[in-house]
């Protein structure tokens, strides 16, 4: 019993009642003796008579704890300490974890406690497929090259190849005309080497020249393909320096072929007007590029890059900066090669003719024959292969080898698409009903 808690009584033994003792005021907050302890004296001092470390009162009620929950048993101590050993835990996991995080961020954000370093992949293999743009672009740029022009009061640029090792170079004769009369033309390799170059020979009605460099040596021809072989859809890339930017390279599909068109005009006479049945591609091609390669996926020449049909001059308009809306047409290899033989081996190019004279202001569909020719001479020429073949003043020419015939231009461009000598099966209208005329191609120096 504690040494300063008051004399209890033994249960059951009589005993005599103690002395008054002096009221002691409670403060209102104070906690409220025990029921039993009321009930059995309730004009008694209860604090006085109430021993807590008494065993008999453990007996008839659980032990109690000071903050009045009850004594757990052993087995419930075990069990609160396995689930305090669980969520400790867990709360150790949610910490580590989150502190984990904000040091990852921190780190990720931060580039970690020293210098920043970013990911980079590593280094692979610089070569490419060989049908790939990369690999045809590597195949055949070391024989494109960039040509300054200056003229006496005009200055350009364009585009070439390397048709051999004797220094020839073919593009196309609207770039190199300004060094026609006096002019220089400079050529650029891919190198970064220039030098000086000449005109061998050019041709308006093809719009294409071949000019000749000296004293450079290693020189790589481009092969040339077969433009016969091409198809519709077929992968193609355009090589040049549009807007004097070098070794260009672009690529796209053939979107047609022999589609006619005429470039040039400038000129009163028209005497600078080209004619070309041409491959149409969306590959971009822009002023600069013209007498580059188009190329096919074994890096083969199937045509040179010569026209484009801009936003502007399709509105007429005139206005801006004339580029690329995917519409560029490109001179057939296979024409090419036989204007570029004959201008090396001539220095000028012959031409196909039937030996006729159109009406170029004819608005009908296909191509009439005029009524008379230069100077008050025949529309059909004495003689030529027009003559030869029966054709008449009047005959309006609807179709070539089968293929429709829709104004002059067209007739005149598939006429420059074969060779002097070739046969050409031509359907014609006279007196309202068609007829059938065949006839050998003639031949004339004249653009």
């Amino acid at each position: 019993m504690s040494p300063h808690a008051p004399p209890v009584p033994a249960p059951g033994l009589p005993h005599a009642l103690p002395a008054p003792v002096p009221a002691t005021p409670v403060p209102h907050d104070a906690p409220l003796p025990p029921p039993e302890a009321q009930a059995l004296t309730p004009h008694a001092d209860p604090w006085r008579r109430y021993d807590p470390w008494s065993a008999g009162r453990a007996s008839a009620h659980a032990p109690l704890q000071q903050n009045g929950a009850a004594v757990p048993t052993q087995q419930q101590r075990r069990k609160r300490a396995t689930r305090a050993l669980v969520g400790g835990a867990l709360v150790l996991a949610l910490v580590s974890g989150g502190v984990g995080g904000a040091v990852g961020a921190y780190l990720e954000r931060n580039g970690g406690v020293g210098d920043i370093q970013l990911p980079q992949s590593g280094k692979v293999a610089a070569g490419r497929a060989p049908d790939s743009v990369a690999g045809i672009a590597a195949r055949a740029l070391p024989s494109v090259v960039t040509l300054h022009v200056t003229g006496s009061n005009e200055q350009g640029t364009g585009t070439g190849f390397v048709l051999d090792t004797r220094g020839h170079i073919l593009t196309n004769n609207h770039v190199v005309e300004f060094a026609a009369s006096g002019g220089e033309i400079s050529v650029t390799f891919s190198s970064g080497d220039t030098a000086k170059a000449r005109i061998v020979g050019r041709d308006t009605g093809y719009d294409l020249a071949v000019v000749q460099v000296t004293g450079v040596h290693g020189l790589k021809p481009l092969p040339l393909g077969n433009s016969d072989n091409v198809q519709v859809g077929d992968p193609v890339v355009a090589i040049g320096a549009p807007f004097d930017l070098a070794n260009t390279v672009t690529s796209g599909i053939i979107s047609a072929k022999e589609r006619p068109i005429t470039a040039g005009g400038e000129s009163e006479d028209g005497s600078d007007v080209s004619y070309v049945d041409a491959l149409q591609t969306d590959a971009p091609i822009n002023p600069g590029n013209s007498g580059g390669p188009l190329l096919d996926s074994q890096a083969h020449v199937i045509g040179i890059n010569s026209a484009i049909r801009s936003a502007d001059s399709a509105s007429g308009s005139g206005d801006g900066q004339a580029g690329s809306i995917g519409l560029g047409f490109a001179i057939p290899v296979n024409q090419a090669r036989r204007v570029a033989e004959e201008l090396i081996n001539k220095g000028k190019a012959a031409h196909p003719v039937i030996g006729i004279t159109l009406d170029m202001g004819y608005t009908g569909d296909g191509a009439r024959i005029g009524t008379k020719g230069a100077k008050g001479s025949p529309a059909v020429t004495t003689g030529g292969p027009g003559d030869k073949a029966g054709l008449r003043s009047g005959d309006v020419i609807t179709e070539v080898d089968g293929r429709p015939v829709h104004s002059g231009e067209e007739l005149i461009v598939k006429t420059r698409a074969h060779r002097p000598g070739d046969r050409l099966r031509l359907t014609v209208e006279r007196d309202g009903g068609p007829r059938s005329v065949s006839l050998v191609l003639g031949s004339s120096d004249r653009n």
